[in-house]
């Protein structure tokens, strides 16, 4: 069965695989993107800026705070005042017991709810201002590191590529990007 249409098809056949062989021989190789991960969460915690600005709201807040403790210690001894002397008040005096409690009372309202909005606000823009400097941050780790793309949520992120640690050092150094 030595055909010599078998022997020209397997020749054909032998020629094409090498030629197919050379060529993905010369072919460049394919390029890998190399990623890394960081861990958000994780460096709005433990960078120094976001510590500080948690000092600044806390301190805030515990202000404010006194500030509504003492009005609503206030409501409570008017409501008190009221409750005990209400038999001996005349009735107009009620009254002016009464609205000025009311009054009292939609002014801690109204503070209660300009305070939770000034909070949020600030909250707000001091997570901005870290997450900035963290957002800079990573981009210097990353053209450091040569990285094609950082991930900042994962199911899974390998130790390998996590440069967390490298951001937060960045973040609190000021700026440079510790070394690899």
């Amino acid at each position: 069965m030595n055909h010599p249409m078998h022997a020209a098809l397997i020749a054909g056949a032998v020629l094409a695989a090498a030629a197919c062989h050379a060529a993905a021989q010369q072919a460049p190789a394919p390029a890998v993107a190399r990623i890394g991960f960081v861990n958000t969460e994780r460096v709005m915690r433990e960078v120094v800026p976001a510590q500080q600005a948690q000092r600044r709201l806390k301190v805030e807040i515990d202000k404010r705070d006194q500030e509504m403790r003492a009005l609503v210690a206030q409501m409570k001894r008017l409501e008190l005042a009221l409750a005990k002397n209400s038999p001996a008040l005349s009735e107009s005096e009620r009254r002016d017991k009464q609205r000025e409690f009311a009054g009292l009372n939609r002014d801690f309202e109204r503070k209660k709810q300009e305070y939770a909005e000034e909070l949020a606000l600030r909250r707000n823009e001091a997570v901005g201002q870290v997450l900035e400097q963290a957002n800079r941050a990573i981009r210097r780790v990353a053209e450091q590191e040569n990285l094609d793309a950082v991930f900042q949520e994962a199911a899974f992120a390998s130790p390998r590529i996590d440069i967390t640690e490298k951001v937060i050092k960045a973040v609190n150094a000021g700026g440079a990007p510790a070394g690899k």
